[in-house]
């Protein structure tokens, strides 16, 4: 019996990379900017780890380092293909200045906070952490939330299991295959996910006023490609299309634009790592 294995389309893979809105284009390419300068230089990782002994006044930069650093190829790789589907998915919800400000700033350093509080003063370790996954478990922890709010348990054998979990079976299950992972990481950044998808830190989030007033002054949606306003939920992913006539529909028993009511709507330490 023949056997064939399907290959991706590399044109349908072109076309998905031309189409990432803008804060995931520069957060990927901030990954792979660091990965290919450690090939040059090594030290890069010693120097950006999160290694909780050595966080003080003048190292917190590891607090937003740590994610953007991998150990090997593999490891960039799997980090890479796994984070970036979920953060374009986050930034097509929140918007490229939301989504930038908080993977550049609380996203990194709570998950990684906690992480060293927790190495530091109660398991008195000092696992170093690198790699991105931190990013992926806090994205699927926040996925999870919503798929909860809409379908609360599915069942195996007749157990119902909460959907919410599931991000943290993974997480187990990783662990147990893949050597020198940081399950304590994972599941900071879990910790951190489950918050936002929560609401409870969604104040971190600047306020649509000022983003509005800065994307208004600025005119970011016109200068910038592949930039997604704050409003994305009112007037489309990248804004209001042009139609030329007020009755243009786009799909079955959809108004305008395809809005409802014809409304637009539209390595120190144990060296372990963050992720396979």
């Amino acid at each position: 019996m023949a056997f064939s294995l399907a290959l991706p389309d590399a044109r349908r893979i072109r076309s998905y990379l031309l189409r990432l809105p803008l804060a995931t284009r520069g957060i990927l390419a901030l990954i792979t900017g660091f990965y290919i300068a450690h090939l040059f230089a090594p030290g890069l990782t010693q120097w950006g780890a999160l290694i909780p002994q050595e966080i003080n006044l003048g190292t917190l930069y590891r607090l937003n380092t740590y994610p953007l650093l991998h150990k090997d190829i593999f490891h960039y790789v799997l980090n890479s293909i796994a984070l970036v589907p979920l953060l374009e998915r986050f930034e097509s919800e929140h918007g490229t200045i939301v989504t930038f400000l908080l993977f550049t700033g609380p996203f990194g350093l709570l998950p990684g906070g906690l992480y060293t509080l927790l190495e530091r003063y109660i398991f008195h370790l000092n696992g170093a952490a690198v790699g991105a996954s931190v990013w992926v478990f806090l994205l699927l922890c926040n996925e999870a939330m919503k798929t909860y709010k809409v379908n609360p348990h599915f069942t195996i054998m007749e157990y119902k299991i909460p959907t919410w979990t599931t991000p943290l079976a993974l997480i187990l299950v990783i662990n147990f295959i893949i050597p020198h992972t940081s399950l304590l990481g994972h599941l900071c950044g879990a910790v951190v996910g489950y918050l936002w998808g929560l609401g409870y830190i969604r104040f971190l989030a600047p306020p649509d006023k000022v983003l509005r007033f800065i994307e208004g002054k600025l005119n970011l949606l016109g200068r910038l490609p592949h930039y997604v306003s704050v409003d994305q939920k009112t007037y489309g992913r990248y804004g209001v299309l042009p139609s030329t006539a007020s009755d243009t529909r786009v799909g079955p028993g959809r108004g305008t634009l395809g809005a409802a009511n014809g409304v637009a709507t539209g390595p120190t330490g144990s060296a372990q790592r963050l992720g396979p």
